[in-house]
């Protein structure tokens, strides 16, 4: 995402593991003291959300509504320009704070969707106050003591955080990790290629406003005919996009980077590293915008170092948390976009054994980049740590 209110991300409760975590338990998180540990077990944990008045802030306060009421009091931050308004979370109307330090007074886990700069000033703060900083940003996900933590592939990395910050992955990875973390459990990913189908939401509000206005011009018309005819109709208005998103597609997510790869294709391959705890995996990636609102897509070519069946990851991913198996192609169902936006899991279709590798497996995947794409897998690693806190 691309900031909205000056304190947007950059970017793009499960307890228990999927079918057992990959990753080894890394041994206990650093130890708050005592006294206030004590005070924590006995009451409510009290939750800060820094980046309340952007978009995914506005996700994660509906989703705070939605679930179990484990919150003492929830606080509301944003940039100065936005303090004073007034939202609703749980029924009650809540007034935004401007971000400061005294702002994170008696809060134990505050929830960052900030830009990358903002969470690199103000989360280490917040983590010297006693807090636990679950941040949505790309500051700290490639910090090897910060943990990158999918609640379904591996929960227990949150307690092993001796910096105070735990990290939420990028959107595009979210959007398949959970299914791939239930299939490597099983068969052991060994190879990972995959191409991306990513929603314009995933570069902010501009985004989404700039696709809404192209398809106000080209609606009604005869245009992508011609060479550069959709291109003149929607003129030099591109918004954070390099080519015209109505009628159209751009392979191009994300910042140059070495190489002409782009870092929305490097978070993919360096984060699936990291939440599966397989630092040599073999991953290439090419990410692609599409005109859709909401809602990521992949398409995934994954190996494994065991022999794959459709029968047996159909059994897998049909009892994974946070998954729904949606894959029956000759009646026409599989996960589209505008079928998945709104929804929580990753929904899972076109499952297919390789042709030529009996070892590899094909697959398309869906999930909603702005809920379990940001905000909802940042409300669950919370809520890990919320158990922790409390004892429960």
């Amino acid at each position: 995402m691309t900031p909205a209110d000056g304190l947007m991300p950059a970017a793009d409760g499960l307890p228990a593991s999927v079918h057992g975590s990959p990753l080894p338990d890394n041994g206990p998180a650093a130890a708050a003291p005592a006294g206030r540990a004590d005070a924590r077990a006995a009451r409510k944990p009290n939750l800060a959300v820094v980046g309340a008045t952007g978009a995914v802030g506005g996700v994660l306060l509906g989703i705070l509504s939605e679930r179990a009421d484990i919150w003492g009091e929830v606080r509301l931050i944003a940039s100065p320009r936005s303090a004073g308004r007034k939202l609703t979370v749980r029924g009650a109307e809540t007034e935004v704070l401007a971000l400061a330090e005294e702002v994170f007074d008696d809060i134990d886990i505050a929830l960052f969707d900030v830009p990358d700069e903002v969470s690199a000033r103000w989360a280490p703060v917040a983590a010297a106050k006693g807090v636990v900083v679950v941040d949505n940003s790309a500051a700290f996900r490639t910090d090897p003591d910060v943990p990158l933590v999918v609640p379904e592939v591996n929960a227990r990395a949150a307690r092993a955080r001796p910096r105070g910050i735990i990290a939420n992955p990028n959107c595009t990875t979210l959007s398949m990790i959970v299914a791939l973390g239930a299939l490597h459990a099983e068969y052991g990913l060994s190879e990972l290629i995959v191409s991306s189908y990513q929603a314009v939401s995933g570069a902010g509000k501009a985004g989404v406003d700039v696709l809404r206005s192209q398809l106000s011009a080209v609606s009604g018309t005869e245009l992508g005919t011609t060479p550069g005819d959709v291109r003149r109709a929607v003129g030099d208005d591109l918004g954070p996009f390099p080519a015209p998103m109505a009628l159209n597609v751009v392979p191009w997510a994300g910042s140059l980077q070495e190489d002409g790869w782009s870092s929305e294709e490097l978070k993919v391959r360096n984060e699936s590293r990291k939440i599966l705890g397989l630092p040599d995996l073999r991953v290439a990636a090419t990410c692609v915008r599409v005109p859709v609102i909401t809602t990521h897509s992949l398409t995934v070519h994954a190996r494994f170092e065991r022999e794959v069946t459709v029968a047996g990851a159909h059994e897998i991913l049909a009892a994974a948390p946070g998954v729904v198996l949606c894959d029956a192609p000759e009646e026409g169902e599989y996960p589209t976009p505008a079928d998945v936006v709104g929804t929580d899991p990753t929904w899972v279709g076109r499952v297919r054994r390789s042709l030529d590798d009996p070892l590899a497996l094909e697959l398309f995947v869906c999930g909603d980049n702005l809920r379990k794409g940001a905000a909802l897998n940042a409300a669950q690693i919370a809520e890990l740590v919320a158990a922790e806190l409390t004892g429960h």
